[in-house]
Parts: C-alpha cells; structure tokens; sequence
C-alpha cells in the first residue's frame, strides 16, 4: 500500500502529533508498505536529519506561528499536491489536519485518493485558553475538514464523543501505542534521582510542552508540599514564567529517547495538569515506566487512568485536588508500588505494533468501501 502521511508536525519537533505520525511511518514500512511523509519545514538552521526518518520526507515552506515559535505553519505550495501524485498514493493519512491538512484533503478529493483524518488537537480547547473565545468557528473548521474524509479516527472515548456531538460523520476509535521497550520501570536511575533531590525528596514529575494551554502551574501547590520535589521536563512560551510560579522545581528542558525513559522511571510520580488532552502519550509514558499518575479527569486521561488502580484523576484546573492527590500518594509507598505495577499491566499490550496493525485494517476498510462505491 502507497500511503501519504499529511503531518502538521514531523520531527525534529518534539510533540505528540510529531511522535505518532513517525510511529506511523515506521510501522507502515516494518509491514512492506510504502509510506511518504509530506510536513512543513523546520526553523532555518535545524538539523531536520537529527533523527533519521524511516522513508522519504517531502518539505513544505512554513513560518513560526505568531507567539508560538516552536510551532510552524506550512504555507502554500505545489509540493504538496506533487506529492501525492509522483508517489501513486492509495491512501492519504492526514495527522491532525489545520492548515497543511486542510490542503492535503483538498488535494486528495481533486485527485480521488481515499482519505483518513487523525483528529488529535483541541483546537476548541486551543481557542478558548489563548483567544478566550472562538470555540464555534474552531468547530466549523474541525467539521468541514473532517466531513470531507473517509473516516476520521478519534484517540480517545471523550474525543469520539466530541466529534459526534459537533456533528463529525464516519468516526471511530484508534488510540495510541506506547513503547514498552523503551520506557521500563527498569531503567530507574538512583544516580539521577540523588542528582534531582539530594536530600532524598519524593519526585513528582511533569513531561510535556511548557505552554499556557498545559496549565503547569497547577503544581505550585505541590511545590510547597514538605519533601517533594517537582521535576520539569519539556520547553516552550511559557518556561520563564513558570520558573517563577513553581518554586524549588527543576527545570530540565527537552528531553528525549533513552535519556526522557530514564527520567520517567527515576520519578515517584507523574503529574499531569492540561485539560484538553484528546489523549496524552506522556501518562502512557509514565505507565509503562510504572509511574503513578495523576491527572485530570478529563478527554484522553479518563481512557488511561483507572482512577484508584494505577493512578487518581482530579478536577480540571484544581491545584487543590492536584495537591491534595500527590500528598496522598507521597505518603503511602505502598500505594505508589501498587498503582505503578497495575499501570505497567494496564499497558503492556499498547504495542505500536498493535496500534499500527489496527490503522493499517481502517486504510484497508476505506480503500474496500471505495471500491464497492465505484464496483455499483
């Protein structure tokens, strides 16, 4: 099968679109299919080979967002049609479609190519935290663009039932896969962890972007706790402001690979805060490096989190319950154990490979019921 990946992000972004849409690529070519990657062009001067990608990769002009730099946006190209038709494609793969998306869909009607839409950004969500409204007009867009595919899959339960609310056809459930290989309880660093709390605190970490839309200062509150310390992990906007709202939190920037797998299992707990999370690779993450989590009782972490089993879920945007959860499971280590093993089972299964075969079966249903419209 000839497959065109449509990403709004490809790495060397580091970010959850960026991340699936390269496990995607790979497990299409683990499987003998033939998959080209079509995403917007990385800052002037990054190194876009720093990590090896597994088939071609075709790059479109962007620019940085405005107030958001780490993000970029594709701007108008024939690449992008070009692309699809040099590489023959039997399928288009669009990862969370906005701008490049949008395009690619186009283009994929104007040629005949059955189409799959990744719905993975609260673009809603995104609205209402840095415009303060908008929310409608983000749902309009959401909904023409992901009318026009084939099927649209969602990650989560909570992202299914949005979709279907606002009105979005053909939708059904892919959720993520994890890499049980990388991040193991295993690979916990007694090194680091005296590195990170010399005095022998519990580790309470965050994994992520640093970005109004994440809400990390939410853990303020755990900054205060006696003998925790709060370890942050990931960049972006918000990073100077958020020295200044948590207190006594170290700061670590981005991270990845083996070195990110090695800071999940050296922590005692994972601390979630964003609240428009259509999944959350990062709470898979800490799961399988058996991790208690906590976090917000809201979109993707409801799927992830038995809340009393591997972890405890909270009310969106309360620092208190953040607090308070992070104080219950830092005083029991007993508890900690208990959810970090049951988290670790709960994911043994989520494979890549697992997940990849299961896209792999909806490319094949859209493609079967292509051929039955045109057969009548």
């Amino acid at each position: 099968m000839r497959v065109v990946i449509v990403t709004e992000s490809f790495p060397p972004d580091v970010n959850g679109v960026a991340h699936c849409a390269l496990q995607t690529a790979r497990h299409l070519v683990d499987r003998g299919h033939l998959p080209l990657v079509v995403a917007p062009a990385p800052a002037p001067g990054t190194k876009a080979d720093a990590l090896e990608a597994p088939c071609p990769v075709v790059r479109v002009p962007s620019l940085p967002l405005p107030g958001y730099p780490q993000v970029r946006v594709a701007l108008p190209s024939r690449r992008l049609a070009a692309a699809l038709t040099e590489h023959r494609a039997d399928v288009v793969h669009l990862a969370s479609p906005f701008v490049l998306g949008v395009r690619g869909m186009a283009a994929a009607a104007r040629l005949g190519i059955p189409a799959v839409a990744v719905y993975q950004t609260d673009l809603a969500g995104y609205a209402r935290t840095y415009m303060g409204a908008g929310e409608a007009a983000a749902w309009r867009r959401i909904r023409s663009v992901h009318s026009a595919a084939d099927r649209t899959l969602a990650p989560s339960s909570a992202a299914l039932n949005d979709l279907e609310a606002h009105g979005v056809p053909r939708v059904r459930l892919w959720q993520r896969g994890v890499d049980t290989v990388r991040f193991r309880p295993d690979r916990r660093d007694e090194a680091l962890r005296r590195e990170l709390a010399p005095n022998g605190e519990l580790i309470v970490g965050y994994v992520g972007r640093l970005a109004p839309e994440k809400h990390v200062e939410l853990l303020a509150g755990v900054c205060g706790l006696e003998g925790v310390r709060v370890v942050v992990v990931g960049d972006g906007p918000s990073h100077a402001h958020l020295t200044e709202a948590l207190p006594g939190a170290v700061f670590l920037g981005r991270r990845t690979g083996d070195d990110l797998a090695r800071i999940f299992a050296s922590l005692d707990v994972f601390a979630h805060t964003g609240p428009f999370e259509t999944f959350c690779q990062t709470v898979q993450e800490a799961m399988a490096s058996g991790v208690p989590v906590v976090a917000p009782a809201a979109g993707g972490p409801l799927d992830l989190v038995d809340h009393g089993r591997t972890g405890l879920l909270v009310p969106p945007r309360d620092a208190d319950a953040v607090r308070e959860a992070v104080r219950t499971l830092a005083a029991d280590p007993g508890l900690r154990a208990s959810y970090g093993a049951a988290a670790r089972a709960t994911v043994e299964g989520r494979t890549w490979a697992a997940i990849g075969d299961q896209l792999i079966a909806h490319y094949e249903d859209v493609l079967a019921a292509r051929r039955t419209v045109v057969a009548a």
